[in-house]
Formats: structure tokens, sequence, C-alpha cells
């Protein structure tokens, strides 16, 4: 795979490495028992593991039946589970430091890595929440770090009201937690504007999708 990408103004460290957590992520609030956590720029020198990531590391493209015809996901998809090795060491690192930070909170590691490869402004994921599992019925978290050109992330309400808007890129991490998934939705719109590719890792608890 090849695909062009202009690295960050800002991140410019040679080598991956996270800063602190503690003392520096901030929490929003939402209704019904959902909150987000949000840091931005917690991965310095992002663009070295965006390198990695769109290498070949086993991307796929899915595929899914919509009315009569059956059509492309818009965007390509890597799953990694809790015995696979990450593609880049960072992101192990990463994942230790969620489950140092948010143990107390959650009572349980982050153990999967689902990713997804944004290749430009038309790849998108529609509004949903992440319930397949026990999200459906109990509160969870998701830990998502980003690599790449910013993109939105928009959350809204079940039924409809307004919206809150994360723009996410260049090593950001946003943590969905709380009723979040079962109570609220989130997107990521395609949009028209020249954009370069945007890899999303989302690490999530054992039966959690």
């Amino acid at each position: 795979m090849s695909l062009a990408h202009q690295p960050s103004i800002w991140d410019v460290a040679d080598e991956a490495a996270l800063t602190p957590l503690a003392g520096r992520i901030s929490r929003h609030q939402l209704t019904r028992g959902a909150w987000v956590d949000h840091l931005p720029g917690w991965i310095e020198g992002s663009g070295s593991v965006l390198d990695v990531l769109l290498g070949d590391i086993g991307w796929r493209e899915d595929r899914r039946q919509m009315y009569d015809r059956d059509v492309a996901v818009p965007r390509l998809l890597r799953w990694y589970g809790g015995d696979e090795v990450l593609p880049h060491p960072v992101l192990t690192e990463a994942r230790t430091a969620l489950d140092d930070h948010y143990r107390p909170e959650l009572g349980e590691p982050f153990v999967t890595a689902g990713m997804c490869l944004y290749r430009d402004g038309r790849d998108s994921v529609a509004w949903h929440g992440d319930r397949i599992g026990r999200s459906r019925t109990e509160d969870t978290m998701v830990a998502i770090v980003s690599f790449g050109s910013p993109r939105p992330l928009l959350l809204r309400p079940v039924g409809g009201g307004d919206s809150q808007r994360f723009n996410l890129g260049h090593g950001d991490l946003v943590v969905m937690g709380g009723s979040c998934q079962r109570t609220w939705e989130h997107c990521i719109p395609k949009t028209t504007r020249t954009v370069g590719p945007r890899v999303s890792v989302q690490f999530r608890p054992r039966g959690v999708a």
C-alpha cells in the first residue's frame, strides 16, 4: 500500500513516545451516564507509527449487503486479538498505559485492538455504537488513538440531540466511557476536503466490539 501523508508541523519528534496521562487528560461529561476523555497529542512522533500502519499489516476490505447490492465498507480494517503482537511497540506501551490509568475505574484490562484506515475523505463510518457483546447492556470503555490527518469524530445522543465534535489525528487520544456505547452514538463523516490517510486504533476490553 502506498498512501501519501502530510506530517504534522507540531509533531516533529523523530521517535514515537507516550506523554503522561495523569493530570493532562480532560473529561467531558455527557448525558445519561456517558462521558468522553480527550488528550490531544498523547503520542509524540506519531508519524513514525503511521508509516508502519500504512504498510502491509494485513488490511482487509470488508463488504456488506445494502438493500439489493453488495457494497464495500468505506474503510480498511485490521483486528488484533489479545494474543497477537501489535505492529508498533508504542501501541503495546499505549495499551499498558491505558490499563494503568483506567483499571481502577474500568476494573479490567484493554485487550483487543481494532484498526480502521480512512484512506481519504471518501472513507467514513456511519452513526453507530459499539454494542456487540457486553457493551449492549454494561458500562465499558473504548479508547481510540489516532494517527495521520485529523478527521472529526462526532457524537450525539441516541434518538437525536446536540452533537459533540473532537478532531482526532497526530497521536490524539479519546476514550468513550460509562454508558456512551449504549446511550450515545458516534461517526466519522465523509468530507469533500482534501485530506490524507488516518488510522484509528481502538483498544477494547474482552467481549466488547
